[in-house]
């Protein structure tokens, strides 16, 4: 008999979340999962936004590589702390104020140096590659941190899709503006749409995640449903929410927080201990849900991975 180990269990096989649905939302789950894993089985014609699926709809997931074996962060902390300044600049604003945020339907424009340039609309990406857990860890530049189990596939497998031509050096991304859906948005002191971008070799890197989900579900509004980019590496505010505009091009392009406040946010923002935020220390971090700090990692404890991707380059310059 195969007895598989707690490590190997995608975190959409552990039901302990089913406790804050209600019964209604958990059969109205339950019959939008089935139809999802039936059209799985007959070629992945997954049924998304279209039938108006909602967080709390379970995935059909495998798990991942890179995933840590820490403990994962409770929902419930994650999906209620949380930075989307569209939604508010309190981390508690936005699990409320992007309750009624509209994501169906929602496409995603992929275009620049391509050969291939396209519109890809939600369901045309989720037949890209199979949907895959990846618990990893989340580090903010305010010094708290999380881990999640994050559900997607590299976002390499897009940029493929359509084909990079030898000029794209960097991939630019936008997230979707609103201000009659975001009209708190006003009051965030930065410029939208955000704003955010990779070189071209951390783009590809198996570590970018191009996510749709978290803890077995369907990404909530306020953590950047229905499309948001996950890069454990660095700060939180790299991994945008959201998107719904790819760009490859030759130089690099703008970011926002780095275009808002250069000496404090640099266009790199790779999780560093050893380079101070203007104002806070970077050596320690506090877990969401925990008392005592903790040593910040190099490269957030992807170092084996990354840091190949940086050899020869001053981090601290190139922050």
């Amino acid at each position: 008999m195969l007895i598989r180990r707690p490590s190997d269990i995608p975190y959409s096989e552990v039901t302990s979340k089913n406790v804050y649905l209600s019964r209604r939302k958990f059969v109205a789950g339950v019959a939008v999962t089935g139809a999802a894993l039936i059209a799985d089985r007959l070629g992945r014609e997954i049924v998304w936004p279209s039938l108006r699926v909602q967080a709390g709809t379970k995935l059909n997931v495998v798990r991942g590589p890179f995933s840590t074996d820490e403990k994962i962060t409770p929902f419930d902390d994650v999906a209620h702390y949380n930075n989307f300044y569209e939604f508010g600049t309190d981390k508690e604003q936005p699990a409320t104020l992007a309750r009624n945020f509209r994501t169906s339907p929602w496409t995603v424009a992929v275009e620049g140096e391509v050969k291939k340039p396209k519109v890809f609309d939600i369901n045309a990406i989720m037949k890209i590659a199979p949907l895959e857990e990846r618990i990893y860890r989340h580090r903010c530049v305010e010094g708290w941190s999380i881990v999640v189990p994050w559900i997607g596939f590299p976002l390499n497998g897009l940029l493929k899709q359509v084909e990079p031509t030898s000029k794209a050096k960097f991939v630019a991304f936008e997230s979707f503006y609103d201000p009659k859906q975001m009209p708190v948005a006003r009051f965030a002191g930065i410029s939208f749409p955000y704003l955010e971008g990779l070189r071209m070799d951390e783009a590809m890197h198996p570590l970018a995640l191009l996510c749709m989900g978290m803890y077995g579900e369907v990404l909530p509004n306020q953590n950047g449903a229905p499309l948001r980019l996950v890069v454990p590496w660095k700060y939180g505010f790299k991994s945008i929410k959201s998107v719904v505009k790819i760009r490859l091009v030759g130089r690099q392009p703008p970011a926002t927080w780095n275009l808002a406040a250069p000496r404090e946010y640099g266009f790199y923002s790779n999780v560093n201990p050893n380079v101070d935020h203007p104002r806070w220390s970077q050596a320690k971090e506090r877990r969401l849900g925990e008392f005592f700090k903790r040593k910040t990692l190099m490269f957030n404890g992807y170092a084996d991975q990354v840091a190949q991707l940086y050899a020869g380059m001053d981090l601290r310059k190139y922050f």
